[in-house]
């Protein structure tokens, strides 16, 4: 590192670097470690199955999620006003851009309507014929019934609690 302009230096001494710089092997840890410190200030809880999952619950039943990509956050919630405020601080925080509603995460499409929100992966599949010339491919019949809802038989089922592998 090179001493600023103006930095009165004496000689055999050396810088101490109290923040992480943009590029640094460590710059994201650090960023990461210091987001989850102000999200625990704001009495948010970080899931322990997904470190990146930070929600918080109110005792009158609303509860608030945030999850982290890379460089993307998503805040989700049933109580606007807790969003607004979760909002306000990351801007007061953190360098964040507000880009509105959801629509496009990690291969995801998000459209929302008065009737709920419908997740596709649409473009990306699209995406993927395009990128290995299969575009003009003719569509086949799936073997299940479009848009089949699962009676509640097999909502009770669950197959990852069993172990397949018998001795």
């Amino acid at each position: 590192m090179e001493v600023p302009l103006g930095f009165n230096f004496e000689k055999g001494k050396v810088c101490k670097l109290r923040k992480a710089l943009y590029g640094l092997k460590h710059s994201p840890r650090a960023w990461f470690s210091m987001f989850a410190i102000v999200m625990k200030a704001m009495r948010y809880k970080q899931s322990q199955g997904d470190h990146t999952l930070f929600i918080k619950y109110s005792t009158s039943g609303w509860v608030t999620a945030l999850i982290v990509y890379v460089d993307d956050i998503i805040v989700t919630g049933n109580h606007q006003a807790e969003i607004d405020i979760l909002k306000e601080c990351l801007i007061r925080e953190f360098e964040i851009k507000k880009l509105g509603k959801l629509k496009y995460f990690l291969g995801l499409e998000v459209a929302h309507s008065r009737h709920g929100i419908f997740i596709s992966q649409h473009k990306y599949v699209l995406d993927l014929l395009s990128e290995y010339g299969k575009l003009g491919c003719k569509p086949v019949e799936t073997p299940i019934e479009q848009n089949h809802k699962l009676g509640e038989y097999m909502l009770k089922m669950q197959p990852w609690t069993e172990n397949p592998i018998k001795n």
